[in-house]
């Protein structure tokens, strides 16, 4: 069997971490970065990105209660949590997903493993300020390979079946995988891909990053180069298949059709497919990434390369409900839709930039403003999600190497002017500088409160491949939310040793 185009593709060499710059900011970053080379030069005092690490390094116990540093042979462009597999005294184990992106030597591989989540009384101090980054963490245990068809751009998971995953590639298609049910498989030079137990079409061009899955129903979400999003229903597929005789036996759970020769997609090894619910239009370019609201299935958003934060609704039909026309004042990576309160949606821009938007402020004709803008980065939000721990709280990353945590509750009280450092930005009460790159992907534990892992392109400083990090956050805290103080690590090294850290009464 022919090796699948995507692997075919990759011989040429690895793909650039991150988001791909278009052919017409090739110069503008090159103008950009000679600025920001002469920028550097007159402000001496800015500490480098290695200085920076190594004075997070110092604080490392004073700012988690466990730690876990993971270094990777490929980068990843994508980490989520899995299913909790098991509770015990000193540590629960938890299932990992993640992505290796190779350059061809050997396969793209979806990597599902088992992470050992220490308890905060077990994680010995020493342990944690002790850790090799260089170093695979005992931690993180690889317990399954899937060989991917193509690099793996996003992972997500379907909240209604712990075992089904969904996974985005340079591909118009989205593929569903039974994690439990595919076959452990070994990547070397000339193996086969796996087999997918489900294929979603309805692109028409390739959907690399913007994918989600529903928090009520089986609904997948996807939105692509093509710049339409596109919906599907999993139980749509269950449905016409779960009394087809030819469903292959033995699949676990797995709802399977053999697709007769010709039939599929090639690429894929005539797996089955699934066609859309649902084409929505309204985007002028790249769809770059889509959001569930998390009370309603027919109800999402998205954002994309055309600036715009859009609002659909599938009972009313096809176009936009709502379309904010300049959400940001450049591309729009990320979006997130708090699970606690289904009025404020969060966007990450190129602009640097996380904003907050609350939907009753939105109108059909384009008119809307966010609530507040979050200005803390210093290069292109890559990620945002709020976390599932408190209502208020949503965590940020970003090309400039950082995890920002922040609490929207604290902006403009009197309470965090005085507490906070004078350089911390308004509502930044965590920041998360383990990485030494360009942070791709995070997510947090809804399994173990406060617990995070993270995945970072550090290619020039790790050998070649990433680093994944997984982190409990240190139990001061949830005090500091009822003192309304703040926990702030620095990155201004003339104030480092009047500012390091607010961890005493």
């Amino acid at each position: 069997m022919e090796s699948p185009q995507p692997q075919q593709q990759q011989q040429q060499g690895p793909k650039k971490r991150g988001r791909k710059p278009k052919p017409k900011e090739e110069k503008e970053q090159q103008q950009q970065q000679s600025a920001s080379k002469m920028k550097e030069g007159k402000k001496a005092h800015q500490p480098s990105v290695d200085e920076k690490y190594t004075q997070w390094k110092s604080l490392v116990p004073v700012l988690y209660d466990w730690l876990a540093n993971h270094n990777l042979v490929w980068p990843s462009l994508s980490c989520r949590w899995g299913p909790q597999l098991e509770q015990a005294t000193y540590k629960n184990r938890q299932r990992l997903y993640l992505s290796e992106q190779t350059d061809g030597s050997v396969p793209n591989t979806l990597v599902i493993a088992n992470c050992e989540v220490v308890k905060p009384r077990v994680a010995a101090a020493e342990h944690i300020s002790q850790f090799n980054e260089e170093a695979r963490s005992p931690f993180v245990k690889k317990y399954k390979t899937i060989i991917h068809p193509g690099e793996v751009n996003r992972i997500r998971e379907l909240p209604q079946s712990s075992r089904i995953v969904a996974t985005h590639t340079d591909c118009p298609d989205v593929l569903i995988w039974d994690v439990e049910a595919q076959p452990n498989r070994h990547a070397v030079l000339g193996a086969t891909h796996s087999r997918p137990d489900l294929i979603l079409t309805g692109h028409q061009d390739n959907a690399e990053f913007a994918l989600a899955m529903c928090p009520t129903e089986p609904y997948v979400l996807s939105g692509g180069k093509d710049k339409s999003v596109v919906l599907w229903s999993i139980q749509d597929h269950i449905t016409t298949t779960a009394t087809d005789p030819t469903k292959s036996p033995g699949s676990g759970g797995s709802v399977i059709k053999q697709n007769k020769p010709g039939e599929g997609n090639d690429k894929a090894a005539d797996g089955p497919s699934l066609g859309p619910r649902g084409v929505f239009c309204g985007h002028e370019d790249t769809v770059e990434d889509v959001t569930f609201c998390p009370s309603s299935a027919q109800e999402f958003c998205s954002v994309g390369d055309d600036s715009c934060l859009i609002l659909w609704d599938a009972r009313v039909g096809t176009g936009p409900t709502v379309k904010v026309e300049k959400a940001h004042n450049a591309d729009l990576h990320c979006v997130d839709w708090n699970p606690h309160d289904d009025n404020l949606i969060l966007t990450g821009s190129a602009d640097h930039t996380v904003r907050m938007f609350d939907r009753r402020n939105l109108t059909s004709n384009g008119i809307g403003s966010p609530i507040y803008k979050f200005e803390g980065h210093k290069a292109a939000v890559l990620c945002v999600q709020w976390s599932p721990d408190k209502s208020s709280v949503f965590g940020s990353s970003a090309e400039d190497g950082l995890l920002n945590i922040w609490d929207y509750d604290k902006v403009g009280k009197k309470v965090e002017r005085a507490s906070r450092s004078p350089s911390a930005p308004a509502g930044l009460f965590f920041q998360h500088a383990g990485h030494r790159d360009k942070v791709v992907d995070f997510h947090w534990n809804a399994s173990d409160p406060w617990t995070v892992v993270s995945v970072s392109d550090d290619c020039d400083t790790t050998g070649g491949g990433g680093t994944l990090q997984v982190y409990l956050l240190v139990s001061h805290v949830q005090m500091f939310f009822v003192r309304n103080a703040m926990l702030f690590l620095p990155l201004e090294s003339q104030n480092s040793s009047s500012k390091q850290c607010d961890c005493e009464d």
